[in-house]
């Protein structure tokens, strides 16, 4: 039930952190993937990095707030493996940490467009190959922002409780092909994203006291979720959201 033979699959923000362990886990699996993000030489890097590990992935750059770019990725994903049957939308955006008050325009623009609407056109633009083959699976990476508010990240938090709407949204919209629509909600991961919390020793600490299993977490704890939503075995789930936090929101 957990198999993605004969599966495509595509991971936006894919070169790093938790997109990169998604893409390994499918990749084990047995799916086609395809990696994506704005930064080429990340993307050099996650593919060598598969390859040493004796898995085979594709790279796209990719601005997923460009929906020329997203639509580009689709294409040359459907030219090489003729469809789409597995999105986890992963990209993530935040310019700016501080009092929501004090923010600016741009810093909500630049958010929304990368962690929302980019998230829509990606599932837009999958959505033909899906419906066609009556199949598919769609994973939007919202976060435990989404549940409660995160200090400084006001705008964020606001975006990925969008996330958990979209879903919802993209779920009732899209069961009638039977395409199902889930979100992942992290906790704290240790990743180059929240670097700036784990590295300073103090903040560490405090975090560490805030989760119940006394650590964060590493991007390969989402892989397996990510991979059960993926899979045959969440064939009648859709609409839902997952934690995975190590207790912290319990």
């Amino acid at each position: 039930m957990f198999s993605l033979e004969n599966k495509t699959a595509i991971i936006s923000g894919g070169s790093k952190g938790i997109g990169k362990a998604i893409a390994f886990k499918y990749a084990e699996a047995g799916a086609n993937v395809i990696i994506c993000s704005r930064k080429k030489e990340n993307l050099d890097t996650a593919v060598q990095e598969a390859k040493s590990n004796g898995f085979d992935i594709t790279s796209i750059e990719c601005n997923t707030g460009n929906v020329d770019s997203i639509q580009n990725v689709v294409n040359q994903t459907i030219d090489k493996f003729g469809t789409v049957d597995i999105l986890v939308n992963n990209a993530a955006a935040n310019p700016y940490y501080g009092p929501i008050l004090k923010a600016e325009d741009s810093h909500w623009d630049k958010i929304f467009q990368i962690n929302v609407k980019g998230y829509f056109e990606f599932a837009k633009a999958c959505s033909a190959s899906m419906i066609e083959n009556k199949s598919g699976k769609i994973i939007n990476v919202a976060s435990i922002a989404a549940k409660t508010p995160l200090e400084g990240l006001g705008i964020y938090n606001i975006s990925k409780a969008a996330v958990v709407m979209l879903t919802k949204v993209l779920a009732k919209e899209m069961a009638y092909a039977n395409i199902q629509v889930n979100t992942l909600a992290p906790g704290l991961i240790k990743t180059d994203f929240s670097r700036a919390l784990w590295e300073d020793e103090n903040i560490y600490s405090q975090i560490i006291k805030s989760i119940p299993q006394g650590r964060m977490g590493e991007p390969q704890d989402i892989s397996g979720m990510a991979l059960y939503l993926a899979s045959d075995a969440s064939d009648f789930i859709t609409g839902s959201m997952f934690t995975i936090d190590g207790g912290i929101t319990t």
